[in-house]
This record gives structure tokens, C-alpha cells and sequence, in this order.
């Protein structure tokens, strides 16, 4: 077991809700290491009552004191009267010496992770414990901005102990270039004036234009005159700046994007302030936007296809429409099939944002092209389809639905030819091969033999050389007729 779900769930202790909130303080793990300069390790009771760690951040600006991953392991001897009196006491317990680590010399402090329980209808309870292990061995005189970094952890390791960190409403699925503590801090006081800037924050708010010190200013003015009057600015970025809330923003002058994510500081529920970490994302924006410019050129060219596609298709069967010969009308028909099936993915691509299709949907409408086929005089067909096919990458499906709209035409107009019938499609997926079977209860194959006609050989080179798999004709003659395709999905998702 690895992840924190399985490590906290297989304790048999926690409900779903609870393991949600781990979910969430793991999450702002790395935020805590690196606000406290100190590992900080997430433990969760066993049913023999020891502790196991299911999550752990080390720092980013300071050395770790746990090179190995401690993850799955139970609580050391040393640290386990400290973690059980957190546990059991709902208070903060702090090492009254150093614990020596490795040789090296470290404090520990054990935190109890309390949860608030879903609209406040359950009482608040103690479900683990967080450590925050501190190496002393690179103690040096502390900077202003260290000293304002472990005042920011202690009031968040106080929220932890009192159920108001993390917060529930907080998002939990941060935007592609979430801040970090060393991209930037703003701390602001109740009233939304700014008392600690660090040196990126700084930088940050220089680059969109503002060229004072932010210390003693009020964030929400100055976010006020930088952002131009025709901008269109974000609902949200009010209750940002005032860290009002623990929402996530981005406030945008002078061609620089700086992303803002709210932390507000409580004492026993009454707001005191807040934490705001910003970080210049000018760049990963500008790259965001190529490639939504990219996806929807890419669209709108699968839907050009499309149309050019369906116009050639047109065209043929205005051709055999007038076309005097039996066979060039039938070579010219399943011409235009083949252009018809192709379309199909192009307009599938053409409507999603990824360059994968669910390729049931194109199956789907694949099968009602051969409808035309199947309506063919003397000839009664019905098609039905079991299993799924799932989702296949957009290079595999163009061959795919062009060797089955042979296939199952084959089947129609040979196996069903001048009589009623069934064909039928199974579709079995295993994480290593799909295997798709046809089946028609016509005539099946004259003396074993496979037809050596054009489908035939469009069929083999797109099942065996574009996709790599393997096709198997069985069957005797009155008995039908079963195709067998076997595709490795290995190989197609390389």
C-alpha cells in the first residue's frame, strides 16, 4: 500500500470524510514543511493502538532529517508517548528536549489533526496526529521572513489542533502553477493591511507595475490601482486580497499574470488575518493559452476534414447514381462507405478536447452506414453490438472503423446475401488486448476459403500492419461465418 487512502482505510477507523480532510492536510503538507523549515509527517491510529505514517513533506528551503521514505512505517519508540498524548489530550504536545535523530539533534512538536464533521451535525473529533520535526543541527540567527514563516506554522499548526485547518471550503483541485511559500508571502492583518511582504511577493507585485513597498499598505487598494479600469477582473479577487476567504485568484497588469491563494488565519474561530502566497504565472498562463489556441485549431481541422470528407462522399454517390455499369456502381458505393467511416472519427475528434475518442460512440454510428448495404434487395440484416470498445487513441481509430465497416459489410453482402440474418459484434477490453469478434449466421465460407477481394485486403493490411494485430476467418459453408480481431492495447498505447 502506498497512497493515503489505502493506509488510512485499511486501519478500519476512519470514515470516508475523514480521510477526505487527511486528504486535504496532506495536500498543504508541503506548505507547512516549508513554513517550518521541518519535516512534517501525517499519522493515523492502528486498531492495535501504535501509529503509522501516511503522508510526510520534507522541506524545500532546509535539510530533511529523513532521507528514506518513512510513509507505511509505524511511530518510532522515541516519538510515541508524544503522538499518543496529542492524540488522546486534543492538545499540542511539544518535545521538553531535543530528540536526537541519527545524530542529529531535532524538536519535535505533535499536533492533533482535528476534523469538523460535515455541517457541524457531528461533534469535532481527533483522527491522527501531525509531527513537525525541526533539525537543529543547522540552527543559525533566523531572517525576519523565517521568524514571519514560523509564526505563519504555528497559527496553522494552532487551526490544525482546533479543527479550522484545512478549510472545507478551499478548493481542492489547484489550477496548474499553484503558489508555494518560496514563490512569494503577503501576510495581512484583519483589516487587510499588509505586515510581512517577502522578497518575491515583492518582485511579483513590481513586475505588474507597483513600485512601493507593500508593508503597511492595504492589499486590496493596491490590487485596486494596478488592475486597469477595462480589465475584466475576477469576482473573487475581492475576498482574495482581504483574505476574506480561502479562495484561489489571478489578477493580471502589464502583460503579467500573478496567481493569489488566500489562507485566512483564525484564534478560536475569530479571523486575525491572513496568509496570502503569490507567484508570477505569466509564463505557464502563456502557455495555457497556446495550448487552448492549439486544441481548438486542431478541432476546427478535424471538422474541415470532415466536410471535405463527406464532399467526396457525396460526389461518389452522385457518380454510381449515374453510372451504367453494375460494378463500377458497387466499386464506387463501397468507395464512398469507406470516405463515410473515416468521417465519423474526424467528426468525433472534432468535438472533444483530447485527441482520444470513445470509440463505442464511432462503432455506433459506423454501424448505420452499412444500413444502406444491408437494405439491398432480397437481403434482410440486422446488426447488434455487445461489450465496449472504451476509448482508443485517435490514430487507432480511423483503421479500426475502417477495417470493421469492412468486416461487418463483408459479412452483409456475402454471408447475408439474398437471405435474412443476424451479425452480430463483440467487443472484449482487457488492460492488454481488445478482441473483437464478428459473427453472421449467413452462408458461411465456401471450403474454408477466404476471400481474396480488395475488403479482404484492406481489412489485413489495416488490422496487421497499421495496428498490429492478428484476423482469423472461421467457419464452414451453411454454418456462418466468425471473424475473430485480436488487438494488443500495450502496443496501441505506447
Amino acid at each position: 500500500m502506498s497512497t493515503l487512502s489505502d493506509l488510512a482505510h485499511a486501519q478500519g477507523r476512519l470514515a470516508d470524510n475523514d480521510v477526505e480532510w487527511l486528504h486535504r492536510l496532506a495536500g498543504d503538507g508541503q506548505l507547512l514543511a516549508d513554513l517550518a523549515s521541518a519535516d512534517i509527517v501525517v499519522w493515523v491510529q492502528t486498531e492495535d493502538g501504535s501509529f503509522v505514517a501516511v503522508a510526510h513533506a520534507r522541506p524545500s528551503g532546509a535539510a530533511t532529517l529523513f532521507y528514506r521514505d518513512i510513509v507505511g512505517e509505524r511511530v518510532r519508540p522515541q516519538w510515541r508517548t508524544q503522538v499518543q498524548g496529542a492524540f488522546e489530550s486534543a492538545q499540542i504536545v511539544d518535545s521538553s528536549s531535543p530528540d536526537w535523530f541519527e545524530e542529529t539533534p531535532t524538536r519535535v512538536r505533535a499536533v492533533p489533526i482535528v476534523s469538523e464533521r460535515q455541517g457541524g451535525q457531528r461533534p469535532a473529533s481527533v483522527i491522527g496526529v501531525v509531527t513537525r520535526h525541526t533539525n537543529l543541527g543547522e540552527a543559525r540567527t533566523p531572517s525576519r521572513q523565517q521568524i514571519t514563516f514560523d509564526e505563519c506554522a504555528d497559527d496553522l499548526f494552532r487551526m490544525i489542533a482546533d479543527g479550522s485547518f484545512p478549510d472545507p471550503a478551499a478548493p481542492t483541485s489547484p489550477r496548474r502553477g499553484a503558489p508555494r511559500a518560496s514563490d512569494g508571502l503577503i501576510r495581512i492583518d484583519v483589516d487587510g493591511i499588509t505586515t510581512f511582504a517577502s522578497p518575491n511577493a515583492l518582485s511579483a507585485f513590481n513586475r505588474m507595475g507597483f513600485d512601493d513597498e507593500l508593508e503597511g499598505e492595504s492589499l486590496a487598494e493596491v490590487t485596486t490601482r494596478l488592475v486597469p479600469p477595462s480589465r475584466q477582473v475576477d469576482e473573487s479577487l475581492p475576498v482574495v486580497v482581504t483574505g476574506r476567504a480561502p479562495w484561489r485568484t489571478d489578477i493580471e497588469a502589464r502583460g503579467v499574470t500573478v496567481s493569489l491563494r488566500a489562507i485566512p488565519l483564525k484564534d478560536r474561530g475569530t479571523r486575525i488575518g491572513a496568509i496570502l502566497l503569490c507567484r508570477d504565472v505569466s509564463e505557464l498562463r502563456h502557455q495555457e493559452q497556446e495550448l487552448i489556441t492549439k486544441d481548438a485549431t486542431i478541432r476546427e481541422i478535424h471538422h474541415r476534414v470532415k466536410n471535405n470528407l463527406q464532399t467526396v462522399a457525396s460526389l461518389l454517390r452522385i457518380q454510381a447514381r449515374r453510372t451504367h455499369s453494375d460494378e463500377a456502381r458497387d466499386a464506387l458505393t463501397q468507395a464512398m462507405r469507406r470516405v463515410d467511416s473515416i468521417a465519423v472519427v474526424h467528426d468525433t475528434l472534432a468535438q472533444g478536447l483530447t485527441q482520444k475518442v470513445d470509440f463505442d460512440e464511432v462503432f455506433h454510428r459506423v454501424l448505420k452506414l452499412v444500413a444502406e448495404v444491408a437494405s439491398a434487395p432480397n437481403t434482410r440484416a440486422r446488426t447488434q453490438s455487445t461489450g465496449r470498445f472504451g476509448v482508443l487513441p485517435s490514430e487507432y481509430a480511423t483503421p479500426l472503423a475502417l477495417a470493421l465497416t469492412e468486416v461487418v459489410t463483408n459479412a452483409v453482402e456475402h454471408g447475408l446475401a439474398g437471405q435474412e440474418g443476424i451479425v452480430t459484434i463483440d467487443a472484449a477490453r482487457t488492460e492488454e488486448n481488445l478482441r473483437v469478434t464478428v459473427r453472421d449466421t449467413g452462408h458461411g465460407l465456401p471450403e474454408g476459403r477466404i476471400g481474396q477481394g480488395l475488403g479482404t485486403q484492406i481489412i489485413r493490411t489495416l488490422i496487421q500492419g497499421e495496428l498490429g494485430g492478428s484476423i482469423e476467418w472461421r467457419g464452414s459453408e451453411g454454418e456462418g461465418t466468425e471473424v475473430v480481431i485480436d488487438i494488443p492495447l500495450r502496443w496501441l498505447t505506447a
